[in-house]
Order: structure tokens, then sequence, then C-alpha cells
């Protein structure tokens, strides 16, 4: 049997929280057109058929150069889930050029003595920089094999699933076999409200709020979860901007949630969330540290 933890790196919108959503077949981690949507080191559990092996997939939030203290701390946490790993499955979108941070990500992918397998994918897009990239990765990373791969359509997935079993270490399962992510409800909860509210807001404040669930409560009489919190924002305008005219935005974000949520949960979430206001928050170390980790 096999078994190994797969980090899972890649630029922003190279397609990583598609892929694992598409290979556990359930919605693991959020997924949104704006770039670096995900913050955490997110686990996807794949289980081959006929318990021939497990794989763990690690999603980290898409790898941005930037000297900011909150993308800092997104990078810091794609070096650790590489540390931490058994292997590494790195994602190129090639319907996007290589450019400098790419070729940043492979001198990484180059330093590390853990097993690498590329996936190219969106291999489905027809105008793309499949060419060129290959010769990047021959150049840079002569050793490496690469798969062409589709995580939207499922085109390619087999084989890079089969590759990436030959390359895992013998092991037993960590996880039973009904187990898709390990993922603890709270964090569920706030990540599906996180993707309603950037997609109803679109590009007006994707990076400017956070979900802060404050409690909990199940009510078993009613099979129900009852969760308060807040939606947080930067400034004050950017508030208004959430709630919407009449308070409709956000009672959409509740009820576009809601009906998320009936497919994660054997039980009712009732959701009791407010807009609030938290000035500069990405810059707040604590803040930082309890979205991240």
């Amino acid at each position: 049997m096999k078994f190994a933890f797969v980090s899972l790196v890649g630029r922003p919108s190279s397609g990583k929280s598609t892929f694992i959503n598409r290979i556990c077949q359930r919605k693991v981690s959020i997924v949104s057109p704006v770039p670096q949507t995900t913050r955490n080191k997110i686990r996807g559990i794949y289980n081959a058929d006929e318990g021939a092996g497990q794989l763990v997939f690690i999603d980290t939030p898409g790898f941005h150069s930037s000297k900011k203290k909150f993308n800092i701390y997104m990078k810091k946490l794609v070096h650790s889930s590489i540390e931490e790993s058994d292997m590494v499955l790195y994602l190129i979108d090639i319907s996007r050029d290589t450019g400098e941070e790419e070729r940043e990500i492979m001198r990484i992918i180059g330093k590390t003595e853990k097993p690498v397998i590329v996936g190219l994918n969106k291999i489905d897009i027809t105008h793309n920089y499949r060419q060129s990239i290959v010769s990047d990765l021959e150049q840079m990373l002569p050793d490496l094999s690469f798969y062409d791969i589709s995580a939207a359509t499922g085109g390619g997935l087999q084989k890079l699933l089969e590759a990436l079993f030959e390359t895992a270490p013998e092991g037993e399962a960590m996880y039973p076999e009904e187990f898709y992510t390990d993922q603890p409800p709270d964090f569920r909860i706030a990540e599906i409200i996180r993707e309603a509210a950037i997609a109803e807001t679109k590009q007006e404040l994707p990076h400017c709020l956070f979900v802060d669930i404050q409690d909990m409560e199940m009510r078993e009489e009613k099979n129900m979860l009852w969760v308060r919190g807040f939606i947080c924002v930067e400034r004050e305008s950017q508030k208004g901007i959430l709630i919407g005219k009449n308070g409709e935005k956000i009672r959409k974000i509740l009820e576009t949630s809601r009906e998320e949520l009936k497919d994660l949960f054997p039980y009712y979430i009732h959701l009791d969330f407010r807009v609030k206001v938290s000035p500069k928050w990405r810059n707040k170390d604590l803040i930082i540290k309890r979205l991240t980790e």
C-alpha cells in the first residue's frame, strides 16, 4: 500500500483548488477567478481503488512575489508545506507564459530533495504557452516528469495520479476511506462564506475581507448548527459595499452560503452574521497568523 503527503504548489490561479476538488469529487477548497483566494494549507484526501493507497494533497496559497506582510506569511506557508510533505506536485498554468514569478518557483523546486512531478494544467485551452514552458522546464528542471492535464475537465488526471502513486513511498493510510478532508466545521463554514462574499463583490473586496466565527451551537432537537460571527473588512466604505442597498448583498451572500453548506453537512446550518470594520487587519500579526494557520 502507498501513502504520501503531497504538497500542491503553483502560482495564483494555476488551478490548485480546482484540481483538489476534482480528484476528491467534493468541495474541499474554495474556488474563485480572483488570484490568491487560498490562504491556508488545505488538505484533500484521495483514496485509490481497492485500497491501493492514499494521497493527502496539501493545497497551498498561490506563490506570489510581494513584500506585503500578508503575502510574506502566505509564501512561508508554501515553503513549510514543501518541507512537511513527502512529495511535491507542481502545477503550471500553461495559458500564461513563464515570467519571473514562475521561474522563482522553479528555482525553489530545484532546491528540494523531495520527489517532484509537474502538471501542465489547462491543456484544454487551445491558445497556450506549453512549448515555451516545457523549454523552460527542460532548462531549469531537466530531470522532472511532466503531464498534460485539465483540472477543470479531468483530462489527464488518471495518468498523473498513477505517476504520483508510483513515486509515493510504502505506507498505511492515515485517514479512513470515507474521509476526503480533515478540515474542522468552523473553518469550512468560514471559507464557504468567504467564497460567496468574493463572488458577490467581484473585484471590489476580494483580499480586504475575512470571516471571523465567534461561536457555534449545536441544537440537536432541530438538527441544526447555529453559527454566529462577522464578515470583516478594512474600511467603513467597504462595509457599505458588502452590506449593499437595504442589506440585499449580505443577505444574498448568506443565502448562497446556506445552499452550498447543504451539500457539505448532514444538518442545517443557521448563519447569524454581521459586517464589521477591522482597520488594517492585513498588517496585524495576530489576525494573519489566525487566518493562515
